[in-house]
């Protein structure tokens, strides 16, 4: 052989060696920033809805949170990460760390924050907040028309509030400022109680549930099995203040209340990427994915005397909650009262790095889903409009819920009752405006 075929030979032999070497995936420092960010590439590149259009990997020596940013399409608000050993990489709002959230309205002159709701035992409802109190002072600084939204931002993450709180009435107007301290705790699964209110000898239910938990179905079973047994022919559901959670809690409730169903009829529609592709389930097996102690016929024969559906909602009903807008109304008439609600048209599940043992990884909830009912009817990320547009806030007095002086209430029961002269509509909101609200939407939506 001559020396030059050697030399060629050698030289194409390193280059195929050199170019296997290329092929080969990179190894990282485990635990390292380009360790955990090469991981979060791949699994968004696999399970991310919008995964064509994310960016290349880029820089892996990120911080992961700023990395996992970088990697959502632009108007994906509800996509985040977190890492259990990190609190601040947790979303955090007012109803997460002290069991309550705010509104902001302009009355004489003064800018207030009106108390929305306080969860039961939680650290705003024990220290004796209560909807509808008003707040003047928030850390000693007083609410105006210039720092409202910039102190509801700041608060969002709080660990300790210091309030002063005021309460109004029609009849004895404002009363003497009291100071409030809080400190952030815990508010854990809600109760829910049922209510009748007989108006002109028509017996209408009225339930609020403040957020979809797993494992529901039992509870709701009782709920609405005392409402049939009180022979309720019309129902107001109050989710205005539900952030959403689990599907199949939904489910559940939707079989309850959807009349002359079959538990194989299409319930929801989820829309992958290519990889996850289109998914349908009916009632059953969107129960079934995490219910399974609850059968769909156990749950029908809960079913109330009711034909149609009255839902009070707003800025802080999504997810779940407007799966039961939605994926209602083609099964029965669904009438919304109150403002748009969020637009959550998106579920996941959570993405846990469990490669190192005995080590807590970063966790990801991406948006892996687009939702759709049994008529494909969806696509609403701007929001879902209410059939009647009614603020809240409209008055100065503002009553607790379930009371049938409370303005989105009063309006179901004139609509039941045929009165829809006295509906108090509203074309522009008299509450201020935030340029954020913090929703505590759960993200664990199914079962993966």
């Amino acid at each position: 052989m001559k020396y030059s075929s050697l030399i060629k030979i050698l030289f194409l032999a390193l280059l195929i060696f050199s170019c296997e070497d290329d092929d080969r995936p990179e190894i990282y420092e485990e635990g390292s920033n380009k360790y955990t960010n090469d991981w979060m590439y791949n699994q968004m590149k696999k399970y991310y809805k919008w995964n064509e259009t994310m960016p290349d990997k880029g820089d892996l020596g990120l911080n992961p949170k700023e990395y996992f940013q970088r990697l959502l399409q632009k108007d994906d608000v509800y996509s985040y990460a977190v890492h259990p050993d990190f609190p601040e990489t947790v979303p955090q709002s007012l109803r997460r760390n002290f069991g309550f959230d705010i509104s902001f309205v302009a009355y004489q002159d003064k800018t207030y924050g009106v108390i929305l709701y306080a969860l039961n035992d939680s650290p705003a409802k024990n220290n004796g907040l209560l909807r509808g109190q008003l707040i003047t002072k928030i850390n000693d600084e007083e609410l105006n028309l210039n720092n409202y939204d910039k102190i509801y931002k700041s608060i969002g993450s709080a660990t300790h509030l210091d309030l002063e709180i005021v309460s109004y009435s029609k009849e004895m107007g404002f009363s003497n400022p009291e100071e409030v301290s809080l400190l952030q705790g815990f508010s854990f699964s809600q109760p829910i109680f049922p209510q009748i209110i007989i108006n002109n000898n028509t017996r209408i239910g009225y339930v609020e549930i403040p957020h979809f938990d797993v494992g529901q179905a039992t509870l709701f079973l009782q709920v609405f099995q005392e409402l049939k047994n009180q022979n309720v022919t019309e129902l107001v559901l109050d989710l205005r203040y539900n952030g959403g959670g689990d599907v199949s809690s939904a489910t559940a409730l939707s079989i309850i209340l959807a009349p002359d169903i079959k538990s194989s009829d299409l319930f929801i529609q989820f829309e992958g990427n290519k990889n996850g592709g289109l998914v349908k389930q009916s009632f059953q097996q969107a129960l079934e994915s995490n219910e399974p102690n609850v059968s769909f016929d156990i749950l029908k024969k809960a079913h109330p005397d009711i034909k149609r559906l009255y839902i009070l909602c707003g800025k802080r009903t999504a997810s779940a909650s407007e799966i039961i807008i939605n994926n209602l109304r083609p099964f029965m008439d669904v009438i919304t009262i109150g403002e748009k609600t969020v637009g959550k048209d998106v579920a996941g599940f959570p993405i846990e790095d469990d490669r190192i043992a005995n080590t807590k990884g970063w966790i990801l909830y991406p948006s892996i889903y687009k939702l759709f009912n049994a008529k494909n009817e969806g696509n609403y990320s701007s929001g879902i409009n209410p059939t009647f547009n009614v603020d809240e806030l409209q008055e100065a007095e503002v009553f607790s819920l379930g009371n049938r002086s409370e303005i989105l209430l009063n309006n179901a029961i004139h609509l039941i009752s045929g009165n829809t002269g006295k509906i108090k509509t509203a074309t522009t909101s008299k509450s201020l405006p935030l340029s954020k609200i913090y929703i505590e939407a759960d993200p664990l939506l199914i079962v993966h």
